[in-house]
């Protein structure tokens, strides 16, 4: 059998080519496995960066709302500071109010005293004219009832206050007032007059005394504080 050259040749050149075309698929083949591990590297880096990232966001969530909380805490504790100053701020304004310290000003009622108006003959004058302890009925009455200050003629009423008789006039602090007595109280007109009013109470008692009441309900009443 004979071999020429041409035989030897592209035999050669076959062998050539297969040990290429073995080379690159082997080439290739490693290729694809460095980039199959690199692949793998980059997406276990991003999970454990995201991993990180989402533990962080947690943390921060955890310590945003124990901020909060602790804020909460302080605005609530504002809160009843301010509460508490108001309520001593609403006490004083009180005080100063019952000690007659301030000007008040509101809704009340208007009482007033009158002697009466005919005296039979032969009966004692004295028991048709408004007496102190008429006038401290009808006050300590309405301070039962609510209101929160009263003046007598115009003359503020305190704790300190004291009223005298002196026949047909009666001196409260010093200063002397003739009859009609005009009794003012702040407050609220559908309790002061109703309390006055009670069967038996206060107005009945007077009406038996000869005493002539007037009661009126005044939607402003200006009290002056006491002049010291």
């Amino acid at each position: 059998m004979k071999v020429n050259g041409k035989h030897v040749v592209l035999s050669f050149v076959c062998l050539v080519l297969g040990f290429i075309i073995s080379y690159s698929y082997q080439l290739t083949q490693e290729e694809d496995n460095k980039g199959t591990d690199k692949q793998w590297e980059r997406d276990y880096s991003i999970r454990e960066t995201l991993i990180k990232t989402e533990e962080r966001t947690l943390e921060l969530q955890q310590e945003l709302q124990k901020k909060q909380e602790e804020v909460s805490l302080i605005e609530e504790e504002l809160a009843e500071g301010e509460q508490l100053l108001f309520n001593l701020v609403e006490d004083v304004e009180k005080l100063r109010m019952y000690t007659g310290k301030v000007k008040v000003q509101g809704r009340g009622v208007e009482v007033t005293l009158s002697d009466a108006s005919y005296v039979p003959s032969q009966e004692n004058v004295n028991n048709y004219i408004v007496h102190e302890s008429h006038v401290f009925n009808v006050m300590n009455e309405l301070f039962i009832s609510g209101a929160a200050a009263v003046a007598i003629n115009g003359q503020r009423i305190t704790k300190n206050s004291y009223i005298i008789c002196n026949g047909p006039v009666i001196t409260i602090d010093g200063n002397q007032f003739p009859a009609p007595f005009v009794i003012s109280a702040i407050g609220d007109p559908e309790v002061l007059i109703p309390a006055l009013n009670i069967l038996g109470g206060v107005k009945d008692q007077l009406v038996a005394d000869n005493i002539t009441v007037k009661m009126i309900e005044k939607e402003t009443i200006i009290l002056e504080p006491v002049i010291q």
